[in-house]
């Protein structure tokens, strides 16, 4: 009696019914390559293609031929490396094109409160600067006079900071920047000594913002410690888009009675965790500031 003979939507049937959702285990193996040539900093040879996505080479070249007739790989007729093709280029922009940034930053939020028990809040560039678009606040928080709407200062905010550090060291956002520094360093200076900002958080002059900046960056997050509102700390950390541009911060503050400040406490590690991952949703590369 001959083999009985499965069709494939006798398969599709199969598979629909069974209770883990079964999928097709070639697709999940041949995306490893798409994976590591996403991954890479430029075209691969074969064997550094199949090694990366831990294969053999003959394995690994059956799958490039249909991904090429596909388009979502190329490869090189000179060097013979294979890099991501048309089609992987046109998914990507489409996948990019219906990304919210911030609409994405808020379905975080809850998350990140009940991991921080702190204020949150969604800054984003506007016309005056750093301008706060999404609050919301911690069961038994301390009140802080701050609205949405409300433009934060560059130098005396956990949110101007972090803009000032990472909007670009050069072109038209740095350009822009740069006056906006010196307005408000100048106004620093004109304040009372015996006011409510203590002067060791507070830059005085341009060579302590260029330290200041410099020491963000090379943490990946901003903070603050009475130096916008007595009592209160906070930091900010960035969110970067596909093309390495800032596209928003993420701030956690409270009171400095309750909010642990250090850099390496959860409010900072869990922001800083929160904001990678939101830059990766974004299409931002792995080469993110480390603390």
């Amino acid at each position: 009696m001959p083999a009985a003979r499965h069709t494939a939507a006798d398969l599709d049937t199969r598979e629909e019914g069974e209770p883990q959702r079964a999928g097709i285990q070639s697709v999940e193996v041949g995306f490893e390559l798409l994976e590591a040539l996403s991954q890479a900093p430029g075209a691969l040879m074969l064997r550094d293609l199949a090694a990366a996505a831990h294969m053999s080479a003959a394995k690994a070249h059956r799958y490039l031929v249909s991904f090429q007739r596909m388009g979502l790989v190329m490869q090189d007729p000179v060097s013979t490396r294979y890099d991501l093709g048309p089609a992987a280029l046109r998914l990507g922009l489409a996948s990019l094109a219906r990304v919210d940034a911030v609409k994405l930053a808020r379905e975080r939020i809850d998350g990140l409160l009940t991991e921080t028990g702190h204020t949150l809040a969604i800054a984003v560039w506007g016309n005056q600067g750093p301008t706060m678009v999404h609050w919301t606040e911690a069961p038994q928080t301390v009140p802080v006079t701050l609205r949405l709407g409300d433009v934060m200062p560059l130098l005396t905010s956990a949110t101007g900071r972090c803009f000032a550090a990472f909007m670009g060291t050069e072109g038209r956002d740095a350009q822009r920047i740069a006056p906006m520094i010196r307005d408000e360093l100048a106004r620093l200076k004109k304040l009372p000594r015996n006011g409510n900002l203590p002067l060791a958080d507070v830059p005085q002059s341009p060579r302590d913002v260029e330290e200041l900046l410099n020491d963000i960056r090379r943490r990946g997050l901003a903070r603050v410690v009475h130096s916008l509102l007595p009592g209160v700390g906070g930091f900010c950390a960035p969110v970067f888009d596909a093309q390495g541009r800032l596209a928003l911060g993420i701030v956690v503050l409270g009171s400095v009675a309750t909010l642990d400040t250090d850099w390496g406490g959860v409010p900072a590690t869990a922001l800083l965790r929160c904001t990678r991952q939101l830059s990766a949703d974004l299409g931002h590369g792995p080469a993110m500031p480390r603390p």
